[in-house]
């Protein structure tokens, strides 16, 4: 560009001075005509590097997914290609053989079914023990109350057997009721003595019932989330069993390209997490230009940006600044032991990193990870010099068509 403008300026120089003469070409003009190229080629650099800066180290990243399963066994099928074949978020990647996870899964669901067919049982007869210790409950509450009806007849039976013995005494009395109010007396007696013992076994029945239902209540055991614990047990072992089957389908996390791929059907795998079988490259990668540090003062997140790269010649790039990385390598001080270096010999000067937005019309474009090109931030400030580096970009576009080697 710097070219084409002193070639421009050069033809209007020779119209003026040599062609037309309509101005002396002396020693006067000749410094002036000198002067102002250097000056205004001067100004207009440091004006495009300050509010148009631009990087020739352009690159595309993109996040690498090794993929490894998370089960062994034969693989079965593996339906992708490697290379320039898109695969879409939730695509199969390869099948393993189910068989052993099935079964698994069949004979834990037929122990869960077993357990809940005990729980119900153990319910059952938690139901029914609790039903006997209300009943031996009850029982003593009815034997308590007959041995209190018996003793408190006993009671009046022995006080009338006194008093029917002091009217005897006096002669005032029958023999014939002292007689009978004694017979009354001992009969009450058995009775309550029945009575008792009959109490006494409604204890011992609810003893035996209260245990019964502790008995049962261990066999049931603790809940977990309102299950019993077996029977929870089992239920997240089914879950596993489930996932495990599951997981020998495995599916592309991400819109990706498969490359490195180097399982084949009847291979084998591991299921070991360092053993990946397939590498997934994303669709959409991020652009980060370097930019030295004194370039960046005046940009912002959302200005206008445009790269072109190695890989697609003659094409400009429309997108948007997103952020500065604000961090580098040389910046970090890691904790340890060792006191920084200072004083020895002095390290070159960093560069920041730009990350861009790619612009709508260009997100379809095919960005190969680690493709380079060149790059311009276009800021808030001195439009009129954005087209100068417009043009430049341009320019060095159309030169990628250029394969400048000798053989």
């Amino acid at each position: 560009m710097e070219l084409l403008l002193l070639g421009i300026y050069s033809f209007f120089v020779w119209l003026i001075f040599i062609k037309l003469k309509w101005l002396p070409w002396n020693t006067a003009t000749q410094v002036i005509v000198v002067i102002i190229p250097v000056v205004g080629l001067a100004a207009l650099i440091l004006l495009l590097n300050i509010f148009a800066p631009s990087s020739s180290d352009v690159r595309v990243y993109k996040y690498t997914i090794p993929i490894v399963s998370q089960v062994k066994g034969r693989v079965l099928e593996v339906p992708v290609v490697e290379g320039n074949v898109l695969v879409r978020k939730g695509e199969v990647l390869f099948r393993i053989d189910p068989t052993p996870y099935q079964l698994d899964v069949n004979t834990l669901e037929a122990q869960l079914a077993n357990a809940q067919g005990s729980q119900r049982e153990l319910e059952e007869s938690l139901k029914g023990a609790k039903g006997k210790v209300v009943e031996a409950r009850s029982a003593i509450a009815q034997a308590e109350s007959n041995t209190g009806a018996i003793g408190a007849r006993l009671a009046l039976s022995r006080k009338r057997v006194e008093q029917y013995r002091e009217l005897a005494a006096t002669g005032a009395g029958n023999r014939f009721d002292l007689e009978r109010a004694e017979a009354d007396v001992r009969e009450q007696e058995g009775q309550l003595a029945a009575a008792r013992s009959v109490e006494a076994q409604a204890r011992a029945s609810l003893v035996q019932a209260v245990a019964g239902e502790q008995q049962v209540q261990q066999k049931l055991g603790a809940k977990v989330n309102g299950e019993f614990a077996q029977v929870a047990q089992i239920r997240a072992q089914l879950e596993n069993a489930r996932w495990l089957l599951g997981e020998t389908t495995t599916r592309s996390p991400c819109d990706c390209y498969v490359i490195n791929l180097q399982l084949r059907p009847g291979a084998f795998v591991a299921g070991i997490p360092l053993n990946a079988v397939m590498t997934l490259v994303e669709a959409e990668g991020q652009v980060v230009a370097m930019f030295n540090q004194n370039e960046l003062h005046q940009v912002a997140p959302g200005n206008e940006a445009e790269f072109a790269l190695k890989t697609i010649p003659g094409r400009i790039i429309k997108g948007k600044v997103d952020s500065v990385i604000w961090a580098q390598g040389l910046g970090q001080l890691p904790a340890s032991g060792t006191i920084p270096m200072t004083g020895m010999m002095a390290m070159p000067p960093g560069r920041y990193g730009v990350k861009f937005d790619i612009a709508e019309r260009d997100r379809a474009l095919f960005l190969a990870a680690g493709a380079a090109g060149d790059a311009a931030i276009y800021t808030e400030h001195l439009h009129a010099v954005h087209i100068i580096r417009k043009v430049i970009l341009r320019v060095g576009s159309y030169l990628n068509y250029l394969i400048l080697k000798l053989h």
